[in-house]
């Protein structure tokens, strides 16, 4: 396999080393250079597949003054790999600003596909699938986490955080005071000696880790949907005669649907109805 010029994207294992992808595997060895977010980590990386390209950082801390010169190796059709520590890049890690950058001079940019802990740990959760918000990691501090939290509540999809052991418990605590009581799974260690998910609602969850102590590793937390309200069809009618009164036919089924977790297009057909009757 030769390679293009340009930026490839290419994700790697966020455990198990074997889910590295024959693709991948030749990405890496023949691009002119990787970039990646702590040159130890991706080393290690590189000698089980004897991959000798050399590796040069590529982050938060140094990415304004590092993108230029990234950017002119690009222009000159230079093969560049992009890594993240763990999983796919740019998913809750740097590396956004440069593929912006080069997508905007026009410079080719190429995904390799693989692991990403957010999709591994919604693929085993059990959860609701055919909508889903991820939203990363939540704050830190318990105001800021509310209010995250807050502005989520009315999404009707499953909900995926990243988050960190130490935190978890509270974490749990601030999701059953905002969003009220929820199923939520802990998917932890995925790929790893170590796997773990459990899932329970979040009060029994809280309870469980307030006994056992805080997990360690790095967590998926999935949280299921609210349950949808059984609107009458009196309610839905009223609803959408409220709203068209300032809105069109499509805004007000937009604004209803996200209300209810409706199909958005049984809702337009309704407010369309209502709209011929006035």
């Amino acid at each position: 396999m030769s390679l293009k010029p340009g930026l490839y994207v290419t994700a790697t294992p966020i455990g198990n080393l074997k889910d590295m992808t024959f693709r991948a595997v030749e990405v890496l060895q023949q691009a002119t250079l990787i970039l990646c977010e702590d040159k130890r980590v991706t080393a290690k990386l590189c000698q089980a597949y004897d991959i000798q390209t050399p590796l040069s950082a590529y982050h938060d801390h140094n990415g304004e003054m590092v993108r230029p010169k990234i950017l002119e190796r690009l222009r000159n059709d230079q093969a560049i790999a992009i890594v993240s520590d763990a999983g796919t890049p740019l998913i809750s890690d740097p590396g956004y600003k440069l593929v912006r950058a080069a997508r905007d001079e026009g410079l080719s940019v190429f995904t390799v596909p693989g692991p990403c802990a957010a999709i591994a740990g919604l693929s085993v959760a059990g959860a609701p699938t055919d909508r889903f918000m991820f939203a990363g990691f939540l704050p830190a501090k318990t105001h800021a986490r509310r209010k995250v939290l807050t502005d989520l509540s009315s999404v009707h999809a499953t909900l995926v955080f990243y988050e960190t052991g130490p935190r978890l418990i509270e974490a749990l605590q601030d999701i059953e005071a905002v969003l009220g009581e929820r199923n939520v799974a802990v998917a932890r260690e995925l790929t790893k000696l170590h796997e773990e998910l459990r899932s329970d609602t979040v009060q029994e969850l809280v309870t469980y880790y307030e006994n056992a102590g805080p997990p360690r590793g790095e967590i998926v937390l999935i949280v299921t949907p609210p349950e949808k309200e059984n609107w009458t069809e009196d309610q839905l009618a009223q609803m959408l005669t409220d709203l068209l009164a300032e809105n069109s036919v499509k805004d007000a089924a937009r604004m209803a649907a996200e209300k209810t977790g409706m199909a958005r297009k049984t809702l337009y057909d309704m407010a369309l109805d209502l709209k011929k009757h006035d």
